[in-house]
């Protein structure tokens, strides 16, 4: 990565931290002190789901967060070293009170005012470490406000006055910290934890105005025409709409006039989401989004007052999706995020996802549900995508500069897309990205047909020459056309050496290439909620040299019913 090409970068990311650490001072809570409230106004709904059984865990001294475990023989969970960084995280977000809450009972009452009690001394008088990030800060504002029924219940007024001093002084920190946040989904989440709170405490009218008027700037830049979010992560309008919407019943009920853009952008939040929903019910898996548990996706979209087909195309996130008699196609035709929005995306261009009935069946590895950081980092590569990579190189860089963080470099700038629906009801594009043209002088061209059935789905994938670039290959170097598969569906040959998908319930699609032949390969699954898991891919591997265009096809047949035995 060149310096001098990322000097702003640079630059900004040296204001930010200075302006950070002059915020926070010598690391005391004394510059957030002041006046604290004398009570809570409101408690915010959590649409969050929540699992009475974690809180029994967390009763018998085990945190179950983020795919991990957290044994603390009677010691303050906070006191320990996490087995993750993406767990301590969790952990100092008290998201996981809302499992404490559902329980219902006694003894989570007790938790809940314990382990709160625990962090403000052991935690709450020095701002420093994983506790203090800003997005960490922002959702435990958050959820110590939408739970603060079960924290409070039956508690004396000494512990009522130290709890409301300690969301005080946090709402006070991310005040201060507030412009200094990398630009993206958490410092959105800051502003959102700064409006609920002017709701839930008591606030002049003046400091309930600017909270939505900063949040109001925080959706105009973030929140693009079509829904999505700038990051192009499917799954952060999911998380977004998730704290959102709570915010948006808040204003209504106490009587006030949401900032102006919530209740609109809301509405375009619920197109994008349904946009990428699969035929299972699932988001499509592009630019770090992971599996979600079908409730958790339900308890948001049961909001959704909109009607009508999703979508063809986000023509600002920049995606595609065709859709015919229960098969979907959903393609990634855009763009890598600029800058420090790139850190968690993925050097999928022209990638592709395929789901038929309630069964995925092409998909991309995902991101991995929980924290893994070789995963996530092999997640985000081009071979973890269904499209072609050259060479065995990425599309995109992911960048090792410790200071900037893994942004990607170097990727996809310019992606050309064209439509090609017709009359007959058939659904296609032409989509070509230069994420090659630099390193490689290659353009990648992809076209997808699905029939108006959906029957019958059509591919293209083509290598051309790059305007005003020198082809930068030798004879041997190899393409690679990644097909990754479900870990659900099984693969076979049929008698013409065509490679054969079933699912579970019989459905099955037939791949053919009449190019090159398709091999079986092993492959990861990262986004699954059990973990990392072994799966398949179809691959079509040629030597660019030799081969610049290559055919490809799925035929579908419909499973038959099952006679019952006798």
């Amino acid at each position: 990565m060149q310096f001098r090409q990322f000097l702003p970068l640079y630059l900004r990311e040296c204001w930010r931290r200075f302006s950070r650490r002059f915020a926070i001072g010598r690391g005391g809570p004394w510059p957030f002190l002041g006046k604290a409230p004398d009570r809570l106004v409101v408690a915010p709904t959590d649409l969050r789901i929540a699992d009475p059984y974690i809180a029994h865990e967390i009763h018998q001294g085990r945190f179950p967060l983020d795919g991990r475990v957290l044994e603390t023989g009677g010691h303050s969970p906070f006191s320990l070293e996490g087995p993750s960084v993406g767990f301590d995280k969790i952990l100092h977000s008290f998201r996981w009170l809302r499992h404490l809450r559902a329980a219902n009972d006694a003894e989570s009452y007790g938790d809940a005012k314990k382990f709160t009690e625990i962090w403000i001394k052991e935690c709450g008088r020095r701002v420093s470490g994983v506790a203090w990030e800003p997005d960490v800060t922002a959702q435990r504002v958050i959820a110590w406000l939408s739970h603060s029924p079960i924290v409070l219940k039956n508690q004396d007024r000494n512990f009522y006055r130290r709890f409301v001093k300690s969301l005080a002084v946090q709402i006070r920190y991310l005040h201060k910290v507030a412009p200094a946040v990398r630009d993206g989904e958490k410092r959105f989440r800051v502003r959102i934890a700064l409006a609920m709170a002017t709701l839930a405490l008591p606030a002049n009218p003046a400091a309930i105005k600017s909270a939505a008027r900063q949040l109001d700037n925080e959706i105009e830049k973030q929140i693009l025409a079509d829904g999505g979010h700038i990051s192009r992560n499917p799954q952060v309008t999911l998380i977004l709409l998730a704290d959102l919407l709570p915010l948006r019943q808040t204003y209504l009920n106490l009587g006030y006039t949401p900032p102006k853009g919530l209740v609109s952008v809301i509405d375009r939040m619920f197109q994008a989401l349904q946009f990428f929903r699969h035929a299972d019910g699932s988001l499509a898996l592009f630019n770090g989004a992971t599996a979600q548990p079908a409730d958790r996706l339900l308890s948001v979209l049961r909001y959704d007052e909109a009607t009508g087909l999703p979508l063809k195309s986000t023509p600002q996130m920049n995606y595609q999706r065709l859709s015919a008699k229960g098969t979907i196609i959903i393609a990634d035709t855009g763009p890598i995020p600029q800058d420090e929005l790139s850190a968690t995306a993925h050097a999928g261009c022209l990638s592709f996802e395929l789901s038929s009935g309630r069964q995925r069946f092409i998909v991309n590895s995902g991101t991995p549900s929980y924290f893994h950081a070789q995963y996530a980092r092999l997640a985000r590569t081009t071979a973890a995508h269904s499209t072609l990579i050259v060479g065995d190189r990425s599309s995109a860089t992911i960048s090792n500069s410790a200071f900037l963080g893994p942004i990607l470099t170097d990727g996809p700038k310019n992606v050309d897309v064209e439509r090609k629906d017709d009359a007959t009801g058939r659904q296609g594009f032409i989509a070509r990205h230069d994420g090659y043209a630099k390193i490689l002088g290659l353009v990648h061209e992809r076209s997808i047909l699905l029939s108006a059935d959906g029957n019958v789905v059509n591919g293209r994938d083509r290598l051309a020459k790059a305007a005003n670039q020198k082809i930068s290959i030798n004879e041997n170097t190899p393409a690679v056309i990644r097909f990754h598969i479900h870990p659900k569906i099984k693969l076979s040959y049929n008698y013409k050496n065509d490679i054969v998908l079933t699912a579970g319930n019989g459905e099955s699609w037939t791949f053919h290439s009449p190019d090159v032949k398709p091999e079986v390969e092993e492959d990861i699954y990262f986004a699954d909620l059990a973990g990392a898991r072994r799966s398949l891919q179809i691959t079509l591997t040629f030597v660019v040299s030799q081969t610049s265009q290559v055919n490809w096809s799925l035929f579908r047949t419909i499973a038959k019913a099952k006679t019952p035995q006798s």
